[in-house]
Formats: structure tokens, C-alpha cells, sequence
């Protein structure tokens, strides 16, 4: 009953959405927005394309950072048919839930512009992928995969009913990780049964079955000849069919004249059979797609690949939106994202021009030598800094030890969604999407986590086997090694080991990834590394900390309280293993930014924490004195909330949450970005006060410093704007209204008019008959089934109809006398407001009962024997309304006993449950037992054994003394002890020889 409810509650807000003969009272409610309902923000970056209705434009929803496409329909340029396909896509959407279909999160209504949160999927679609093959076709193993996934996606359509109507390589989506994904279900019609046939041409020529062409009835096998087209394609690089006109393209398809063969050299007969009875003529002889699957070609590795899917769509998988009384507002921000540098001499921070538009930055990361940069559409960005000089050892990836000056993709990792990055002192860490490490760069201390095999250099991108199964959740690399963090919670490091900044109990240098060994009752969250030492981060905001310790950097250093008031600190000049910074344990640290002399910490409250040195004034508490312990910053930042903070080498910068950006410390070389103005005493001035930079407001979303160079992202905003979803002004009846005024429309068929008259009513058209969903609303279907059906639209006049739902009351009319309680008129009914919505009317006003007042409803009184006065030709339509409402409220009760007895069921059910795990306890109680049993069962029998052979060996003993002391011929076996007593010894044949 749960998930049913849900799902009609969305089917309600769909109504509500297009429906334009909806409820005024509902729609009100809904578009009443609360503090308790959740806002989410979207930032547009790039326009993906143009269709036949509208726009796609990718979005970045700032809540998760994660990408997903806005599907802009402009309703008033369709024609009746293009709003209910757009209307269609939407219903069929909210169906659908596979790992290989496109997934579905919400819509909304911007005045005219339908708009539908989809997946975005970032490796383009099937088609770009053949055409960018050329003429090097697909391994066998490559097609097997694709194949797997789009039937498995056409099996989830069809058990749901649904016919695509449009399956080609162009709606077959890729992500980077070579995940499939169906889309595009415009034309997607839903079927009430595998029997069920559609008679509507549609769809695409080169795709179009032979049913189709020759305009007879079809049903789920066209699905199957596209599926078998679409393969075909993947195994030759051409169309199936082709030809110069579309009535030549139709009788080849009629014919079964494909444009060319399979080649049988390369791939197997299976995989050619199966092609060919896809593309069979007679659409019975066509499998379906979950005989497909069971193919043995695939039924062989169908679990593997399975779990293959699951694994790859982990990271990717968003829940949907929550119930419609949620109520989503979609904040649609414009901003401007630009990427600045500074540092290594370079003073004023540098724009990069790159990272603009479409190509925006999320994540970055400062090294010694270079900068890197992870795009929003998952690219990797690398480039040298000031001090990068100009032969490198391949830490940029590009294939060459050359120094690129600019930022320049990582062609070498095409195809693959870089989630995060990490620099060393000359090497890079990266990870993707699935979890899969790449490294490259220096390899001298083993950095590249291959045990030297590739030589001293890496230059291209280099996957890291060891973590194939073992998926990374996040990286981070010092000066000379790497640590990492598993999914499942495991720290591996590598590298050099000196002062054991590897947290192996040992200085010992690793060059493949190492196991750290932590207490299984912490939580690791987060690692960084410092420049020779790592910080763990656990759940409970506690620090981890093992390596160099010089300045108390690490935090590890303890104060002890003495007899006569006086404090000491015990230093620890440095750990091999992993140890608690018991200092940070007062406050709950949920980021950590090491640099090479000191340390910034941010708790859970936004509050900055500083330690380490203060030579240059770099922990920023305003003055340049030595600090033993944790400092808690105020002055300017006293107060706020810092989001952002990173070190970098004698110098520190934040950003707070307020849109300010504050550098203190060593300000030589660049590192605090000063103009020269700001610099009164000489390049090399030090400030020991947090002070802010950039002179106007800017949001900070991801910031790095390393040595004397800082590379961040800053945001403005441009405009904002507020889309509420399930709630809009115009609807898509109304825009209907607007087209059928102005615009030319092409001849429909009785039933897309019928549906389109009322598009809840077209919705409940499309669903199985078997789903036992029934009608989704019951405001509608008294709209669509009280009146005579020849009426089309509803007799109430539309002006009238606005005012009763717009009006907060009803002004009463001028009569001769008011209504009185005691007066001798007929009896009267009362009729609530929404019972008369579809009345025929007057227009002469209504009496109106004196009991009213303002916060009441609205009722409206009406004689028994009398009807009321209509200028309707068709007459009075009070007793069909009458009519109406009794048989409504016979449903209602009808419903209410369902209910009832479903309660009751489930009553029943769950006590039953209840029963059955008690039971299960009992039995697993009495399964224990029974083992101990057992257990004293066992060694019972073997402590009988050994008193057995004990006894056997002292019997043995004294038969022999025995034998040696009495006479020869008496019977050696008279006094003879046995287990099983003398008699069963003595009845042996030869007991006594």
C-alpha cells in the first residue's frame, strides 16, 4: 500500500502539472511553499543540443556537485500531439527505474517551459561511438557487452508494457564508464498486455520494422527488429538497410535486402544467428528480449556482467526527488566560474582563460611543479607552474617530458571520468568515477605503485591494478608518497618511508600499495598527506597522525601540568605509527590542510584551528611568537565560518562562508597575492593577521596551495531564479487553449483528441490493465465521466469557473428579500463548491445562504423540487450531478472497505511474520544447542578412546607377565581383562592360540 500510494500521489502531481482543468483548491495547497520544503540549486554549464521540442542544457546541482540534463520543452510551440508525447515521456519515466535506462528525477514548469531532470550521460551516444570506430570494427567482447545492456533495457521496458517506438543508435547513451543507457521515450506508448498491437506510424525510417512499413498492427517485436539493427550496426559500422529515398528504403526492409554481411572471420556464428533472428520478417520468429538474455552467448556471463553494471552505476546513482508534498523549488543560478593562479613571483593572480563556459572547473590541486585541474564533465587539466622549469619527469600525463605553460587536456585519459586529483613533488595522482587509480610521473620513490617496473619515468596515465578490486574513495599525495582511501574503509600507502610518514611502524620505503593497520573500531573518512607526513580523519571528527613532527605540525606533541602550577610539553619529534592528536580530540575536526611547516584544521562549527610554526606569522593569531598548542583563530575571522582552507609553505588561505577570501604569513614570492601597494615594507613582508584578498565578494568552491603557488575556483553569481515544481501558474491545458487560438494544426485522430481534451485521462489510457493502479484521480474523473461526452468541453463557463476558483468569496446579490430560517419555502439541499464545478449555470446570480461568512466554504442552496433556470439548450444538469455524487461516494466507500480490509490483511500479515521470526529464533536457539551438544558428544568419544587404548596397553601388560609366571597349558586368556567382557573374547575362533 506504501509504494502504491506514492506512486499515485505522483502520478497526481503529473496532473497537476498538465492537467488545466485541475482543482483549484489542490493546486493552492501545492503551491503554497513552507520552510520546510527543500530548495535545490542549479547552476546551467553548456547547451548539449537541440530536438524537435526544445533544448537540452546540462545543469550542475550544486547540493552533490553532480551533473544531470534539463530537457526544456516550449509548450506553446507544439501542437496538440508534441504536448502529449512531451506529457508521455514524463508518464513513462516515472515508470521506468533500470541501471540502463536514463533515469528520471523531476520536472518543473517555468511559465511556458516544461522542463525534466534527467541523467546525464557523459560518453555521448551509440551512433558517435560507431562513427568515431572509422573502419576498425568491434571486438566481439565490446558488441556482447552493449547487447547485454540494451536488451536488458528493452526487457525492463516491456515487462512494464511499455514499446519504445524509437530504439537507434542515437537515443542509446554512453557514460564515460561504457555504461548504456536507453532514453528518449517520446514515443514511447505503453500496451496493456504482450498481445496487445499499435497501428501509429512512428518512429525512424532506418529502424522502422517490416510491420511498420507495410502500415499493419505491431507489438514489442518492432522493438526487436530495432534492437537487431542497432547490432548490426555494431558489427559492421553501416546501417542495415539503406537507400536514396525513403520508398526504396522501405521495400528493402519489406524484402530483407540488408546493405551488406556480417563478417563470420571475426565474429562467432552465434553472435550472427542471433542478428539474424532479430531481423527475421515474420515478427513471431523474433525472440523476445528476455530470450535474448538467455541466450546462451550471454546466459553463460549474465551474472558477471550484471554485477559488472551494478558496480559501475555505484557511483553515478541519485535518488529520485522525494513525494510530491516535498515540493522541490529549483533555484537556477547564472554564474561566472573562473580559475585564478598566483604565486612563484607571480603577484597578482592570473585568470586562466580556459576554464570558461562549458569547460568549468570543480576540483584543483597545486604540486611543487605543476597544477591540475578536474573539469565538471569529469576532464583532467595539467600544466606547469612558475617554478615547473622546462624538462619534467611526465607528471603532466601528456606522453612527453615537454612543460606546457598553458592548461592542456590529458588526452591519454579520454574516455574515463576523473572524479579527483592529487600532485606530488613530480608525480600525479588521479581517480575515476569507478574507483580506478592512474598514476604517472616521477617514479624514484616509488610513487607510481608498480614496484619500478615501468622504469624511473611514467609518462602516460597508468592504471594501478591492485585497486581493480578494490575501488578508491579518495587520494592524497605528499612531497615523495601516496596514501589512499578505500570504499570499504582500508588505507593503503606507498612511497618514501622517512620518519614513517607511511604509518607502517617502520622508515622503510614501499613501492606497491601497503595496508595500514587501524583500530576496526575507527571510521577513516579522509586522509591527507603532508609534505613527510599523513593525517586520518575518523567519523567522530578525531585526527590520526603519523610522520615529522617538527613544530608540533602534526599536533601530536602533549602538555603535562606540574606540581607548582607550571606547564610542560612533552614533544614527539616524530611517529612510525599511527597516533592520536589528543590536543584536537576538544573539538570535532572535519577537515584537515597540512602544509610544509604547519597546519589548518576546521571543525563541524566552521571554527579554524592553526598549529605549528609561527615563524612567519603563518598560523595567523597576530604575532610571530613560537606556539605550543592549538590555536583557535579570531580577530577578522572571529565570528565566521570558513568553508575553505589550505597551506602551503609558510602561508596560509581561507575562505569563509560570507564570500571572503583572507592570506596571512610569508607574503615573498607572491604567496599572499599583494599588489605593490600592499607591500610598504619590501617583497618580502611577513602578516601574522588573516587579510582579505580579491577586494570584492567571490564563493570559493574548492581551493589548494602548495609551496609558494595557490591555484582556486571563484563564483559569482549573475542572476537568480525560482522554479517550483508541482505547482505553476500555466498549464499545459491552458497553453493548449493559446495553440488551438493561433496556431495551424495538422488532422489528429479521434483518440489523441480524446486524450488530449483531458490529459489525466490520456495518462490513465496508457496504463496495463493488470497494474491494479486504477484512476489517479478522482477530481478528473468526474470531470471527464460526469457530463454527456458530446459536451466536449465543461458546460460551466470559463470566466465563471475562474472566478469561483480565484475568488476568496462570493458577493451577494441584491434581492427583493433576505432567506430566513423560519421561512415556508421547499426543502433545499446543500452543495458544497467543488460539487457544483461542473454545473450548468445562470447568469443570473445564485441565492446564497445567510450562514455564510469568510471562513467557512462556500455552499450554495438549492431547491429540491425545483431546477435551476439555465440558458443551456441541453436543459438542467442537476440530477446527473446528483447522479454523480452518489455514485463518487458509493466509490469512496468502496475504496474506504478496501482499505479497510487491506489494514486488517496486513494486521494479519505482520503478526504472522512476528510468529515465523520467533519461530526462526527458536529454531537457530535449538540449532546452537544442539552443536554444544554435539561438541560434548565429541569429546566424550575421545576421551572414551583414550581410556580404551590405555586399558588395551596395561592389559597388554600384564597378559605377558601373566605368561611368564603360570603353568603353559592353563588358559592364557582366563584373567585377561576385555572391553567387551571375557565371554564375547573366548567365543572368537582362536581367541586362545
Amino acid at each position: 500500500m506504501t509504494s502504491l500510494g506514492e506512486y499515485e500521489r505522483h502520478c497526481d502531481s503529473i496532473n497537476s502539472d498538465f492537467g488545466g482543468e485541475g482543482d483549484g483548491s489542490v493546486g493552492r495547497s501545492r503551491g503554497s511553499f513552507g520552510g520546510e520544503q527543500e530548495e535545490l540549486h542549479y547552476v546551467p554549464i553548456r547547451v548539449l543540443g537541440h530536438g524537435a521540442y526544445g533544448e537540452a542544457t546540462l545543469y550542475r546541482r550544486t547540493e552533490d556537485d553532480s551533473l544531470v540534463v534539463w530537457k526544456e520543452v516550449c509548450l506553446t510551440r507544439l501542437s496538440e500531439k508534441e504536448r502529449r508525447d512531451a506529457l508521455n515521456e514524463i508518464v513513462i519515466l516515472a515508470l521506468l527505474q533500470h541501471e540502463n535506462i536514463v533515469a528520471y528525477y523531476n520536472h518543473f514548469l517555468d511559465n511556458s517551459t516544461l522542463l525534466i531532470e534527467l541523467e546525464y550521460c557523459n560518453g555521448g551516444n551509440l551512433f558517435d561511438k560507431i562513427v568515431r570506430q572509422k573502419d576498425m570494427l568491434f571486438d566481439e567482447e565490446t558488441v556482447l557487452w552493449y547487447l547485454f545492456q540494451i536488451a536488458s533495457a528493452v526487457s525492463c521496458i516491456h515487462k512494464a508494457g511499455i514499446l519504445h517506438r524509437d530504439i537507434k543508435t542515437l537515443n542509446i547513451f554512453l557514460t564515460k564508464a561504457n555504461l548504456i543507457k536507453l532514453g528518449d521515450y517520446g514515443l514511447a506508448k505503453q500496451l496493456t498486455s504482450e498481445f496487445s498491437m499499435a497501428e501509429t506510424c512512428v518512429g525512424t525510417l532506418y529502424y522502422m520494422s517490416p510491420e511498420i512499413c507495410q502500415g499493419v498492427k505491431y507489438s514489442f517485436k518492432s522493438d526487436i527488429w530495432a534492437v537487431g539493427c542497432v547490432i548490426f550496426e555494431l558489427l559492421t559500422l553501416t546501417r542495415t538497410f539503406d537507400a536514396t529515398n525513403p520508398l526504396n528504403l522501405c521495400v528493402k526492409i519489406v524484402q530483407g535486402n540488408w546493405a551488406m554481411q556480417v563478417n563470420p572471420n571475426i565474429y562467432s556464428p552465434e553472435m550472427i544467428n542471433l542478428v539474424q533472428d532479430c531481423l527475421q520478417q515474420d515478427p513471431d520468429k523474433r525472440p523476445t528480449a528476455e530470450e535474448i538474455l538467455e541466450r546462451p552467448l550471454i546466459s553463460q556471463r549474465r551474472r558477471e556482467m550484471e554485477e559488472q553494471v551494478s558496480l559501475l552505476n555505484g557511483p553515478s546513482k541519485r535518488l529520485r526527488s522525494g513525494a510530491v508534498n516535498d515540493a522541490p523549488i529549483a533555484v537556477v543560478t547564472s554564474r561566472s566560474s573562473e580559475v585564478y593562479v598566483w604565486g612563484g613571483g607571480k603577484s597578482t593572480p592570473q585568470k586562466l582563460d580556459v576554464f570558461k563556459g562549458g569547460c568549468q572547473a570543480q576540483q584543483v590541486c597545486a604540486g611543487n611543479t605543476h597544477f591540475a585541474v578536474v573539469t565538471v564533465e569529469k576532464e583532467l587539466y595539467t600544466w606547469v607552474n612558475m617554478q615547473g622549469g622546462t624538462k619534467l619527469h611526465g607528471q603532466l600525463g601528456h606522453g612527453d617530458r615537454a612543460s606546457y605553460r598553458q592548461p592542456k587536456h590529458v588526452e591519454k585519459l579520454q574516455g574515463k571520468a576523473i572524479r579527483q586529483v592529487a600532485c606530488g613533488d613530480d608525480f600525479t595522482v588521479c581517480i575515476t568515477d569507478e574507483g580506478q587509480l592512474y598514476t604517472f610521473g616521477s617514479d624514484y620513490y616509488g610513487c607510481m605503485g608498480v614496484d619500478q617496473a615501468c622504469g624511473s619515468e611514467v609518462l602516460e596515465p597508468l592504471q594501478l591494478d591492485f585497486f581493480l578490486l578494490n575501488p578508491v574513495e579518495q587520494v592524497s599525495c605528499g612531497e615523495n608518497h601516496v596514501v589512499v582511501l578505500t570504499r570499504s574503509k582500508a588505507v593503503y600507502s606507498w612511497g618514501c618511508g622517512e620518519y614513517g610518514r607511511l604509518g607502517l611502524d617502520s622508515e622503510d620505503d614501499y613501492f606497491t600499495p601497503q595496508k595500514v593497520e587501524v583500530q576496526k573500531t575507527l571510521n577513516i573518512v579522509s586522509v591527507q598527506c603532508s609534505s613527510d607526513g599523513t593525517f586520518l580523519l575518523t567519523q567522530s571528527g578525531k585526527v590520526l597522525a603519523c610522520g615529522l613532527n617538527e613544530c608540533n605540525k602534526l599536533g601530536l606533541n602533549q602538555c603535562m601540568s606540574g606540581i607548582i602550577n607550571h606547564e610542560a610539553f612533552h614533544e614527539v619529534p616524530y611517529t612510525t605509527s599511527l597516533t592520536l592528536a589528543k590536543q584536537l580530540s576538544f573539538y570535532k575536526i572535519r577537515t584537515i590542510a597540512p602544509g610544509k611547516t604547519h597546519t589548518a584544521a576546521l571543525d563541524e562549527r566552521g571554527r579554524l584551528l592553526t598549529f605549528g610554526s609561527n615563524k612567519c606569522g603563518q598560523l595567523g593569531v597576530g604575532n610571530y611568537k613560537k606556539r605550543l598548542g592549538i590555536n583557535l583563530l579570531g580577530g577578522p575571522l572571529a565570528g565566521k565560518q570558513v568553508t575553505h582552507v589550505s597551506c602551503g609553505d609558510e602561508f596560509t588561505i581561507a575562505a569563509t562562508y560570507d564570500n571572503h577570501i583572507f592570506a596571512w604569513g610569508n607574503g615573498g614570492n607572491g604567496r599572499l597575492a599583494m599588489t605593490p601597494t600592499e607591500r610598504p615594507h619590501g617583497s618580502d613582508i611577513c602578516t601574522s593577521w588573516p587579510r582579505p584578498i580579491f577586494g570584492s565578494l567571490h564563493h570559493v568552491p574548492d581551493l589548494s596551495c602548495h609551496g609558494w603557488h595557490t591555484i582556486l575556483i571563484v563564483e559569482k553569481v549573475l542572476n537568480s531564479k525560482t522554479i517550483r515544481s508541482n505547482s505553476s501558474g500555466l498549464s499545459i491545458g491552458t497553453v493548449a487553449q493559446v495553440s488551438r487560438d493561433g496556431s495551424v494544426g495538422g488532422e489528429e485522430d479521434e483518440s489523441e483528441q480524446e486524450m488530449l481534451s483531458d490529459p489525466s485521462g490520456g495518462f490513465r489510457g496508457t496504463m496495463e490493465a493488470d497494474h491494479g493502479i486504477g484512476r489517479f484521480n478522482s477530481t478528473e474523473n468526474m470531470r471527464s465521466n460526469g457530463g454527456d461526452s458530446s459536451m466536449g468541453e465543461s458546460s460551466c463557463p470559463s470566466w465563471l469557473r475562474e472566478e469561483l476558483e480565484n475568488a476568496e468569496f462570493i458577493p451577494m446579490p441584491d434581492s427583493s428579500a433576505p432567506l430566513s430560517l423560519g421561512s415556508t419555502e421547499p426543502e433545499k439541499t446543500t452543495l458544497s463548491f467543488d460539487q457544483l464545478q461542473g454545473m450548468a449555470t445562470n447568469p443570473e446570480p445564485l441565492p446564497v445562504s445567510e450562514s455564510y461568512s469568510s471562513d467557512s466554504p462556500v455552499y450554495f442552496t438549492v431547491p429540491e423540487t425545483t431546477c435551476l433556470p439555465s440558458a443551456n439548450p441541453l436543459g438542467c444538469s442537476c440530477n446527473s450531478l446528483r447522479a454523480e455524487v452518489n455514485r463518487l461516494q458509493g466509490q469512496v466507500r468502496e475504496c474506504l472497505a478496501e482499505q479497510q480490509r487491506l489494514q486488517q490483511e496486513n494486521t494479519r500479515l505482520s503478526a504472522e511474520l512476528e510468529r515465523l521470526s520467533h519461530d526462526s529464533l527458536e529454531t537457530k536457539q535449538l540449532t546452537q544447542t544442539v552443536i554444544k551438544q554435539g561438541e560434548v558428544i565429541q569429546v566424550l568419544q575421545r576421551q572414551l578412546e583414550f581410556f580404551f587404548k590405555l586399558s588395551r596397553t596395561t592389559a597388554g601388560t600384564d597378559g605377558t607377565r601373566e605368561d611368564t609366571d603360570a603353568d603353559p597349558k592353563q588358559d592364557s586368556d582366563t584373567d585377561s581383562w576385555c572391553f567387551l567382557g571375557p565371554d564375547p573374547c573366548r567365543s572368537v575362533p582362536g581367541a586362545g592360540v
